[in-house]
């Protein structure tokens, strides 16, 4: 058997493309959904995909005039989703910045037994001043600042998942034991930004830890994704540029002494489905057309830095912008943007209509077969270990992905047909960690007792 790739379901309210919201057949109301989202993982399962995605962040996103943007957290989804589905893998973001390692450490655990260790983690740093302002700080830490407390955030929930011995529950009725106090160890970690004693409340979950997802194209978050990360959502555009993506973070890995196998990146893509390529660019265009250039305009300015009144709708970006090093919000994304308009001469206008679909994310109108031809250039190209499928509206984008593109992937032996595992490391052929306290020649820290 072949190489086969990966596909995870990202899913956001009524969809991707900003202007989703105002179709006839979309709900407004569709982000504080059980009803909404149960019904989309279960389609994202049907077509045996490895995943689904919710995304998050600790503050209200832009302008409430521009799309909805209630959402529930989504650890709490993750949970809800876990009884309504069987095989599909369940990730939800979740900041270093604003939570505490227990707290964090102790929910995730929780999903992964509640799921029947289906549970992943995609770790944030969380830019912008606005969530700062949640937490009782002035203004966002600085960037590399945020990935150092990252790091270290990370490294102490590693030692709180693997606090318990996979063997330490006895539940030995007869002699009245439950569990062994001996197998279970206080992590002591007292670092730079926590101190905590341990051990986890939950015993060690089946699959060992949660699958980790990061997200960060920047340097240091291309530094946290090749010491942590299994999987990494990014924002690509152009088939060379995610080679020398791909290339770079596999070599990162394997510098730190971690199998670049062992970490799956998977560009996002929007597609937008119809029987004939003109069908399906009339359906972005009948998208693009319904976007309110004010918000997104409003919206651009606050990503570059600048006022809303020097971003004149028909004309290109201004010369003078802000360099890279003078963001501390999200880098990666800020370049990507600029690099975009730059490369392709677009007017403000134009690229509002390009962000519109996916915030950076590559759209792809076509047909099936377009789609599909497209997805299979850049895997075999060494582009991709898979995608991060960011149907532009929901639901009937995902149910249109499910029915007409997997079906062809298939049958080009690219994806699987069935699951083969139940759990989500087993879905993207990772395998499940020993405990750091019981490798050998490891030292453990204090048992219990």
């Amino acid at each position: 058997m072949g190489k086969r790739l990966h596909l995870n379901a990202f899913l956001m309210s009524t969809g991707h493309h900003e202007a989703s919201w105002r179709l006839s057949e979309s709900d407004p109301h569709a982000g504080t959904s059980l009803t909404h989202f149960t019904a989309l993982a279960q389609t994202a399962e049907r077509g045996k995909l490895d995943s689904v995605f919710f995304a998050d962040s600790p503050v209200l996103w832009g302008s409430v005039g521009r799309r909805p943007v209630s959402a529930v957290e989504p650890t709490v989804l993750l949970a809800a989703l876990a009884a309504g589905t069987e095989r599909i893998g369940l990730i939800a973001t979740a900041s270093t910045s604003y939570n505490s390692p227990y707290n964090l450490s102790r929910r995730f655990a929780s999903i992964d037994h509640l799921s029947g260790g289906r549970a992943g983690w995609n770790v944030v740093t969380t830019a912008g001043a606005d969530a700062a302002r949640n937490f009782g700080l002035d203004d966002q830490p600085l960037h590399r600042a945020r990935y150092e407390r990252a790091a270290e955030f990370l490294d102490v929930a590693f030692k709180l998942w693997d606090s318990w011995n996979d063997d330490a529950v006895l539940a030995d009725k007869e002699a009245g034991v439950w569990a062994d106090d001996g197998r279970v160890h206080a992590v002591e970690h007292y670092g730079a930004h926590f101190s905590v004693r341990g051990p986890l409340d939950v015993p060690r979950s089946p699959q060992g830890r949660p699958v980790i997802v990061q997200a960060g194209s920047s340097e240091d978050g291309k530094d946290l994704a090749a010491r942590y990360a299994e999987a990494v959502f990014t924002a690509q555009q152009t088939l060379e540029e995610a080679q020398a993506f791909y290339s770079d973070l596999k070599s990162r890995t394997a510098a730190t002494g971690r199998n670049p196998d062992g970490i799956k990146i998977l560009p996002g893509i929007v597609p937008i489905l119809g029987g004939t390529e003109a069908e399906a660019l009339r359906r972005e265009r009948e998208l693009d057309e319904l976007i309110r250039p004010e918000y997104a305009r409003d919206e651009l300015a606050k990503q570059l830095r600048i006022a809303p009144e020097d971003l004149p709708l028909d004309r290109e970006l201004p010369a003078e912008l802000p360099d890279e090093d003078e963001i501390e919000g999200a880098k990666s994304r800020y370049t990507l943007i600029v690099d975009l308009a730059r490369r392709e001469r677009l007017t403000v206008r134009q690229l509002i209509g390009r962000l519109g679909g996916g915030r950076g994310h590559r759209t792809l109108a076509g047909t099936p077969e377009q789609v599909t031809d497209a997805l299979e250039t850049w895997f075999r190209a060494g582009a991709a270990d898979g995608f991060n499928i960011m149907p532009a509206a929901l639901p009937a984008g995902l149910g249109e992905f499910v029915d007409h593109v997997v079906p062809l992937l298939q049958a080009r032996g690219l994806f699987r047909e069935e699951y083969t595992g139940t759990t989500l490391r087993e879905h993207y052929g990772l395998t499940r960690p020993v405990s750091q306290y019981e490798q050998a020649g490891a030292t453990a820290p204090a048992a219990l007792g």
